[in-house]
């Protein structure tokens, strides 16, 4: 397997459901071209267990799931991080630590789940969240990203994004 083309940070809040999805899902989808990690701004510190049941469903293996500070990215020997995507409106609109590199930014709104009630409509919550998420990480792999620029890149996700919530 050849050398990640970019790493990618998918951000929210808590980093226990959305954002959980969205590193799985680029990991699995990306094949190696990138590399995912997620993590919050005020981590929850458990990964939600509809998430990870979510995950094993499709067949999506995430193995090191944990949730993480994003102050992990933003300290000394961090990985570098070229993308960051937030999954929620709260992650977005908050202050972000100095980024190593200063990556380029997206924002994919997906509605939270971890919170619906009952049980039964918080999964169907977390599978609505995994559809829009899926749907957007292929779209976007579906570039060809080797040769874009950070700001087609992310133009593309803001473009992605704006289809995929019409």
């Amino acid at each position: 397997m050849s050398q990640p083309i970019c790493n990618i940070l998918v951000l929210c809040t808590g980093n226990s459901a959305r954002s959980i999805l969205g590193e799985a899902l680029f990991n699995h989808f990306g094949q190696g071209r990138i590399r995912a990690y997620s993590a919050g701004s005020q981590p929850s510190g458990k990964v939600n267990p509809v998430a990870l049941e979510t995950l094993t469903r499709h067949g999506i293996p995430l193995p090191e799931a944990r949730s993480k500070s994003w102050d992990e990215f933003a300290a000394p020997g961090a990985p570098a991080i070229d993308y960051i995507i937030t999954v929620c409106a709260g992650a977005a609109g908050e202050t972000c630590p100095v980024w190593i590199g200063h990556p380029t930014t997206a924002h994919w709104g997906i509605p939270d789940p971890a919170h619906v009630e009952p049980l039964a409509a918080r999964i169907e919550a977390f599978e609505v969240a995994y559809q829009q998420l899926e749907r957007r990480v292929r779209a976007l792999l579906a570039l060809p990203l080797e040769t874009m620029s950070p700001a087609d890149i992310k133009a593309a996700a803001k473009r992605i994004h704006e289809e995929a919530a019409a």
